[in-house]
């Protein structure tokens, strides 16, 4: 077992990788290059879009890839390798190009957010971490949107660490559902490490450990006159904790100016209990106090609360936002699109499957979004790398009812997938967290709210070229998929 301190992610792969990069290596395939991609099938919780997210992690792994002393030597002990191929791996270093979709971006089933294109080992052999940090981050921050924009304006903060699957997920989650839109976490580490602010008050043991509730609130108002937010559901919410919380905020924050407070329920029927707060804390002048709820919380629970009239300023919004509960796994592939032949020409490759919507998309393709006169985007148009749709009319269809062509002539459009590397070197801007979370902020201005709902929403258009179609249908006609004519 390694004893140093920082685990090699190089390693993080699937044990076939290693085996595909030696039968690489040993049969004259080691310098063919590939285009593999990274998409999904299904959004979810039935949405209508997901959040792209995690890129900054496959930066930072693709610039560290190397093997230690240690990996081959394991891989050595398992005697499968040939001794060439370790040695091959001494000096191993990504050396390929990657293009991909912006963190932050809205996304759609079926088009590339990530495109590799590498010799046959070192494209082979990122698939697992790509995949885990797509999939893990996209997962959190489309859950994280759905909650945020149930919360319709208000505050919401992200306290699910203790819940979260294993220490990556806590810290990364965090990262990811500031990028769905969270003001902050409860993750010491993660503001530590990303600059997602960390906060915080206190949890029921504060209270227990005093003589009284109102000594327990009292003490914390004198320590912390600027950041009081007193947990009030320890005894009795309305008959002690409100109360009492009123009576330290009087006797320790008024003489001081001070208007800025919270109360926090974790418990009992929030609606009701907020409503009956919010008036005991208005008639007693406390009209600034905000109030927070959190317990086992989601986008329908809040949906419901706010229906309800609940007077609630900020949710804290812990395991069913760190863990995706309602649907725990994304489902991003990484499927091979094309190989180069010998001549550098790009071959395309399609993977052929009974089930329609394993079929893949073939070559080496480009992702544009296609926007109206209203600057609301409404398509997303997937073509061959070489193809030029400036100033081209766009032919689109409605995906679930091939009939229902139209065709397009007064739109803009940007491509969506941006330079990363070229060559193995980093060619990309790496914006800081912020600028991405104002940028998802951003984009997601672009969607029309029918995209955005919760139920049954609008079927965004993701088209093919024509180009693109004929070539996949030709090569669907040529593996026997599709009938001859």
């Amino acid at each position: 077992m390694k004893q140093n301190d920082k685990l090699n992610l190089t390693m993080l792969c699937d044990f076939y990788e290693l085996t595909m990069g030696n039968g690489y290596f040993n049969c004259a395939y080691r310098d063919r290059i590939t285009y593999f991609d990274v998409f999904f099938r299904r959004v979810p919780d039935e949405g209508g879009f997901a959040i792209a997210a995690g890129l900054d992690q496959i930066i930072d792994y693709i610039l560290d890839l190397h093997f230690d002393t240690e990996d081959i030597e394991y891989l050595r002990s398992r005697k499968l390798f040939t001794e060439a191929f370790l040695e091959y791996l001494r000096d191993f270093r990504f050396r390929g190009d990657i293009w991909a979709v912006p963190e932050g971006t809205p996304v759609f089933p079926g088009e590339p957010v990530i495109t590799v294109r590498g010799n046959a080992i070192e494209a082979q052999l990122v698939e697992t971490y790509l995949l885990l940090e797509f999939n893990h981050q996209s997962l959190i921050a489309t859950k994280a949107s759905r909650i945020c924009r149930a919360a319709q304006g208000r505050t919401v903060l992200e306290f699910g660490s203790r819940r979260a699957q294993g220490t990556d997920a806590a810290i990364t989650g965090a990262r990811a559902a500031y990028i769905g839109g969270c003001a902050g976490t409860a993750c010491t580490i993660s503001d530590q490490m990303y600059g997602v602010r960390a906060g915080g008050t206190m949890a029921h043991s504060w209270v227990q450990m005093f003589d009284s509730e109102y000594e327990a609130f009292r003490t914390y108002c004198e320590i912390y006159p600027t950041n009081a937010t007193l947990l009030v559901d320890t005894y009795n919410s309305l008959h002690s904790g409100v109360p009492n919380a009123i009576r330290a905020f009087n006797e320790v924050l008024k003489p001081l100016g001070i208007t800025q407070c919270g109360i926090r329920f974790d418990s009992g029927d929030m609606a009701w209990l907020t409503k009956e707060a919010r008036k005991m804390l208005d008639d007693a002048g406390w009209t600034e106090c905000k109030i927070t709820c959190s317990n086992s919380l989601d986008e329908r629970l809040i949906t419901d609360l706010i229906r309800q009239g609940a007077k609630i300023d900020c949710f804290g919004v812990g395991e069913r936002l760190i863990t995706a509960r309602s649907e725990s796994v994304f489902g991003g592939v990484y499927k091979l699109a094309a190989v180069e032949d010998a001549q550098g020409n790009i071959v395309p490759k399609i993977k052929i499957s009974e089930n329609v919507a394993k079929i893949t998309n073939p070559g080496f393709k480009k992702v544009y979004r296609i926007y109206g006169a209203e600057g609301k985007c409404f398509a997303d148009y997937i073509c061959l790398h070489d193809e030029d749709v400036h100033g081209q009319p766009l032919e689109l269809f409605d995906p679930d009812a091939t009939w229902k062509r139209q065709t397009v002539t007064d739109y803009t459009f940007r491509p969506l997938q941006k330079p990363i590397f070229r060559g193995g070197e980093l060619v990309y801007d790496r914006p800081a967290l912020p600028e991405i979370k104002a940028y998802a902020e951003a984009e997601l201005a672009t969607l029309w709210d029918e995209v955005k709902r919760f139920d049954n929403p609008h079927n965004y258009y993701v088209d093919l070229s024509p180009k693109l179609w004929k070539l996949k249908q030709d090569l669907l006609m040529a593996g026997g998929a599709l009938p001859k004519e």
